[in-house]
């Protein structure tokens, strides 16, 4: 796995093909586990103070916490559609079981308040379609504020066709005001057919950062701060990434600032927005 950031994570630990936690990048909220568990595989996590999410990346699983049982009938793989999840809340223990093996993104993210564990089914995650043209893409909302409870944690996945861009126009939320939110924010990525895709982050003279990065499937891509976008899928090679984003304004929400020299594309798709 490779990874493209300012600062550093670590890659690896156990049965986690990807660890990004809050002192690993060097910010105070998000982070992002990735579980891989063989035929008849099961893990046993500690949230600690991060409430988290179990959301299968392909395969099923049961999760349980706090004496209730979650299965999650999963999916085959990110390109197949949505999937069920699970809600784990601070101060917990679960545990992963699958009886066939899978791969489970476990985003999570620092709170204050301890909600219930509970079940997300696949048919209340919001479908949107965002862009026009070749920004044309498909995002699932699965916790948004609008669409889940949850004290901090944000997590949603786009799907970008072959020879289109996404997450663009480059757009900001390092700061806290009337129309911005300071969230700090993981990329996880996975391209379809072995491809490739890319991701670019750029900064300001006072904030600077400066990233290109060539992305495959298991890579992962730090925002702190900074104009990121595009995601760019090459030609004939679907590409997938999963955001996590979380931090520390006095609500929990959404809010973005376009890059001033792009917005215009975005108000060139209409109600497409």
């Amino acid at each position: 796995m490779s990874k493209h950031h300012l600062p550093a994570l670590s890659t690896s630990d156990g049965p986690f093909t990807t660890v990004v936690t809050p002192e690993s990048a060097g910010w105070g909220s998000s982070g992002l586990r990735v579980l891989d568990l063989p035929s008849g595989g099961s893990a046993r996590i500690a949230t600690g103070d991060a409430e988290h999410l179990v959301l299968p990346l392909s395969g099923a699983c049961r999760v349980t916490c706090d004496g209730e049982v979650l299965d999650l009938a999963g999916r085959t793989g990110v390109f197949d559609g949505v999937t069920d999840f699970a809600y784990l809340p601070r101060d917990a223990e679960f545990t992963v079981t699958s009886d066939g093996g899978g791969r489970f993104a476990l985003p999570s993210a620092r709170c204050e308040k301890r909600l219930a564990a509970r079940y997300g089914p696949a048919t209340d995650v919001p479908r949107e379609a965002r862009g026009a043209g070749t920004c044309a893409r498909e995002v699932h909302n699965y916790c948004l504020p609008a669409t889940f409870d949850a004290d901090r944690l944000l997590v949603c996945e786009v799907l970008t066709p072959g020879g289109h861009w996404s997450s663009y126009p480059p757009h900001k939320h390092d700061e806290h005001g009337d129309h911005e939110r300071e969230l700090e924010e993981i990329y996880y990525f996975e391209v379809d057919g072995g491809g490739m895709g890319y991701q670019r982050v750029y900064g300001t003279e006072d904030r600077p950062i400066d990233v290109l990065a060539e992305v495959r499937s298991g890579d992962v891509v730090l925002v702190p701060h900074g104009w990121h976008g595009p995601s760019m899928a090459a030609p004939g090679y679907d590409l997938y990434y999963l955001n996590v984003m979380a931090g520390p304004g006095p609500d929990r929400a959404w809010l973005i600032t376009d890059d001033p020299a792009h917005a215009w594309v975005r108000e060139s798709w209409g109600s497409a927005r």
